[in-house]
């Protein structure tokens, strides 16, 4: 397999810590590039939409001399490897999207949590009850178990429960980018017929925060894609089938290897 850069981004809330799995699995010869996203974790940026994080990535390529890269995005950061492969297709070999946001993706709730006045309230509400809650559940199954908590178990309690920001407070970053889903979302749709990057889509027909008529709808409309469908891992696929997820990755990256060279090229 040739030498090339993956750049992995994670949903929302979350941090580069959600990949450690995949890191650590991945096979020689890959360049992986994890970071917290603008709003999370030591990123030092604020929150923005789907554009202003694909302008962070293109920055992030920019400053490590990386012309071309495989952009590997979970739920929000699908529509980060999206928004970027729209904005500079030059710059984006391939795309996987892991239980990716996408065309049919909103919801009530989604629409609830980016309203004026009412997101607010949602946002503080639920970071201020959920995220004790899920600490001290952590805490309860730590000590049930006498041993740390590894990442692919209870995953969520862990996402919610030890997410932090060091700019700004995590609800204000969720709001930021659910308010930028919302209004950004129709745009982005409306472009990824224009997307050329090979694309492998991965989701969960389980999949409770992104239905599977996502995976199908991104799977229509990305014309060099494939659909691979999992079972029993849910949303947070980089955490609960690192290994799955770094097969198929493998799979997918010797497969482009494999291409005619013209074809290679135009990808």
């Amino acid at each position: 397999m040739r030498d090339r850069e993956l750049v992995l981004l994670h949903g929302q809330p979350g941090s580069r810590a959600d990949w450690s799995g995949v890191l650590e699995q991945l096979p020689g010869g890959i360049r992986a590039v994890a970071a917290d996203r603008p709003g999370y974790g030591g990123s030092g940026e604020p929150a923005g939409g789907l554009e202003a994080n694909a302008r962070t990535v293109l920055a992030g390529m920019d400053a490590r001399g990386t012309k071309r890269a495989v952009l590997v995005g979970h739920s929000f950061g699908g529509g980060v490897a999206l928004a970027t492969a729209a904005l500079a297709p030059e710059r984006v070999e391939a795309l996987v999207l892991a239980a990716s946001v996408g065309p049919e993706c909103l919801t009530p709730v989604d629409h609830l949590l980016a309203a004026p006045v009412a997101g607010e309230i949602a946002a503080v509400v639920a970071f201020a009850a959920t995220a004790p809650y899920a600490r001290a559940r952590l805490a309860r199954v730590e000590r049930r178990a006498a041993r740390p908590v590894p990442p692919d178990e209870h995953v969520s309690l862990q996402i919610w429960g030890r997410t932090r920001a060091d700019h700004g407070h995590v609800w204000r970053s969720f709001l930021v980018e659910q308010r930028a889903l919302v209004a950004e979302l129709p745009a982005l749709v409306g472009q990824l017929g224009a997307v050329s990057a090979p694309a492998l889509i991965i989701a969960d027909p389980a999949d409770a925060v992104v239905p599977m008529r996502t995976s199908h709808a991104l799977r229509a409309a990305l014309a060099d894609s494939e659909l691979i469908e999992v079972s029993g891992t849910g949303h947070h696929i980089p955490r609960v089938h690192a290994a799955g997820l770094v097969a198929q990755l493998t799979r997918f990256l010797t497969a482009l290897d494999e291409r005619p060279a013209d074809q290679a090229s135009s990808a």
